[in-house]
């Protein structure tokens, strides 16, 4: 099975002095993310997050389907991870890696099970028909980081997203073009963000958005999901080295504090795009509020 390349010793023990000497290898400060920047595709629901040299592309789309049978009232909602060669040559095709399946369990846990989007706004007949949205994660280049910009990718996909409008009248659902009606924004209840800090020297260095040399070489990781309100909605702390709880809660306090900036990045990506989907007014004249 292909595994990534591990760092030699010298760079190990180059990165690791480094970091005794409070220096990150790239220059940053221990608390400081990589540049990240969100753009979005032609169409509603393609977003693209670049973290530093990490690239993810999020895609979300939605179908009229069945409601599941114990869940009459609500929408589905499905995240699906795709990690391909082209992002490293530790990914395989048709091959599930350990990597993989850590990554579709916290975006699971971040985002749906924090009720992120609002299901119930998805049932369209009660017991019969709903919508069925689902967001696809295509990892194209991997550096580090890869929950951080997969979760970035998905909510800004999700918000960037207009289902069409439907109508329901004598029980039967009609599904209006893009033409016919302004199409509808999903029902988004918070937005929560995912930051890595990686610890090194038995817990006593943390580092924010590390890089995959940096992933490679440290004694642990803890994945802490929040929103910009400060509600923490996920700690995973996988394994590695045990870290004090007074060194945990500082880390959590940190990770909140990052959340916001990330968030206005993809705030204001979403206006920038507005703006230039809007060319003419034509939203304005789509809408029945235009002056006839």
């Amino acid at each position: 099975m292909p595994r990534e390349a591990e760092p030699s010793l010298n760079e190990r023990a180059f990165v690791l002095k480094a970091l005794r000497e409070n220096v990150r290898v790239d220059g940053r400060a221990f608390d400081a993310f990589r540049d990240i920047s969100v753009t979005f595709g032609e169409e509603y629901g393609v977003a693209d997050v670049r973290l530093g040299k990490t690239r993810v592309l999020a895609r979300v789309s939605a179908e009229v389907a069945a409601p599941f049978p114990d869940r009459k009232f609500d929408g589905i909602f499905t995240i699906t991870t795709e990690l391909s060669p082209m992002a490293s040559p530790a990914f395989e095709v048709g091959r599930q890696t350990e990597q993989e399946t850590l990554l579709s369990r916290l975006l699971e846990k971040a985002i749906r099970r924090s009720n992120a989007l609002d299901t119930e706004a998805l049932c369209i007949v009660a017991g019969q028909r709903c919508w069925n949205v689902r967001a696809d994660v295509h990892v194209l280049d991997h550096d580090g980081g890869l929950v951080d910009a997969s979760c970035a990718a998905v909510i800004a996909a999700l918000r960037h997203f207009r289902r069409p409008d439907v109508g329901v009248e004598g029980g039967e659902v009609t599904v209006y073009t893009l033409a016919e009606r302004v199409p509808v924004p999903l029902a988004m209840l918070h937005h929560p963000l995912c930051v890595t800090m990686s610890f090194f020297h038995g817990g006593e260095v943390i580092l924010v958005d590390a890089t995959l040399q940096e992933q490679q070489i440290s004694e642990g990781e803890m994945v802490v999901t929040a929103n910009k309100h400060g509600e923490v909605c996920q700690i995973a702390k996988l394994g590695g080295v045990p870290t004090d709880a007074l060194m945990l809660l500082g880390a959590v306090e940190m990770a909140v504090a990052k959340v916001g900036g990330v968030g206005a990045v993809i705030s204001k990506a979403l206006e920038d795009n507005a703006r230039k989907m809007d060319v003419g007014g034509m939203l304005a004249e789509l809408s029945a509020e235009n002056e006839r």
